[in-house]
């Protein structure tokens, strides 16, 4: 039986220049990429990984430095009884100026080479690893399987690869049935940064730790065993963080107390993670939108919100002010539609605020 760590997309180095939280928490992200993946290698060596599988993009190479691999190199010459093998993707593409070319490895770690699927056999564990590394920004066209042939004279056979499960695409198209007829014990794919398990022979792992709004929810590596009954996975949920998307409904009865104590409400640790909270339907004219995001600052490790409210207007107000006007008039006109009904309610208020912007007086 052999035991394996898969990851992927950890982006080492990124510098989170295009995210919408502040820069501070964007500087220590970077610094919380590394220690989750340090503390991932730290996982292997306690639960007795034989394999550690990294399938691309382990770094971002546009930022990553000679002092960042040479700190990767002494991490991984510190795991000496793990098998570490990496098949580059095309944010740490392998090519002369690589800074995977920078340093001299550790005899535990094995860098597939590009142009074609490598090989890397480890006879004592009855093991054949394949693995290919990218070697620019992009691949539209992939020949790599054409006389593939997978070395039977193994009980495990793995295969380490980077990229899009898309017929069409500028990131090493694959074929999902074509590698689902290959033998092999287990495919270890990166690219696609949300986890996704095919089955027990094949999945995308995700990103070690989310990057930004676009990656919800949970994020970490997967861990597997092959052995007699054959392949076994489970993801492992590891990341420091999370960035959760909440949808609130508000209403107009709903007073400034209320709607603190709603958000203060929604589910997820806050002191931890990261939210985006969407709000929508009405909200008092007299509530102060700044005021309330302030009055939550300390109850989050970081909020966000996208309004998507509508001001809750005083009708009987705006009918008496408005009563010799266009205003007034389609006050009254709405409420014999009846205001009970939900999409009339909208109408009325997406008519009453343009008109109120335009001042439409006669």
């Amino acid at each position: 039986m052999i035991k394996f760590i898969h990851t992927a997309d950890v982006h080492l180095g990124l510098k989170f220049n295009k995210v919408s939280f502040p820069r501070e928490l964007a500087i220590n992200r970077r610094f919380e990429l590394w220690s989750s993946f340090e503390g991932l290698v730290g996982y292997c060596k306690e639960k007795g990984i034989d394999f550690l599988l990294i399938a691309g993009d382990l770094f971002e190479g546009s930022y990553f430095t000679l002092g960042d691999i040479k700190r990767l190199r002494d991490l991984f010459k510190e795991a000496r009884d793990i098998n570490i093998l990496i098949a580059a993707g095309n944010h740490d593409y392998l090519n002369d100026k690589s800074l995977y070319r920078k340093v001299e490895w550790s005899d535990n770690v094995h860098l597939f080479d590009t142009g074609a699927i490598g090989k890397k056999e480890f006879p004592e564990l009855d093991t054949v690893i394949y693995g290919y590394s990218w070697d620019s920004l992009e691949i539209r066209e992939n020949f790599l399987f054409e006389g593939f042939e997978v070395d039977n004279s193994f009980s495990n056979k793995i295969l380490l690869i980077h990229g899009d499960l898309a017929r069409s695409s500028n990131y090493l198209p694959l074929d999902l049935d074509l590698l689902n007829k290959l033998d092999l014990d287990y495919i270890a794919l990166g690219h696609i940064h949300k986890p996704i398990i095919f089955s027990d022979k094949m999945a995308y792992c995700g990103s070690l730790e989310p990057l930004d709004f676009g990656e919800l929810g949970e994020r970490g590596f997967i861990e597997g065993l092959i052995g007699d009954s054959g392949t076994k996975v489970r993801f492992v949920p590891f990341s420091k963080r999370k960035f959760l998307h909440e949808r609130l409904k508000l209403n107009e009865n709903m007073n400034y107390r209320d709607i603190v104590g709603a958000i203060k409400a929604v589910q997820g640790e806050k002191d931890r993670d990261l939210f985006r909270i969407e709000l929508e339907g009405y909200i008092s004219q007299d509530i102060e939108f700044k005021s309330l995001l302030k009055s939550l600052e300390g109850d989050f490790y970081y909020v966000e919100f996208i309004d998507k409210t509508t001001p809750d207007y005083d009708l009987e107000a705006l009918e008496r002010e408005y009563k010799d006007s266009l205003i007034g008039e389609f006050i009254r006109a709405m409420k014999l539609k009846g205001l009970d009904e939900p999409v009339v309610k909208k109408a009325l208020y997406f008519g009453l605020d343009a008109l109120l912007r335009g001042r439409v007086d006669s």
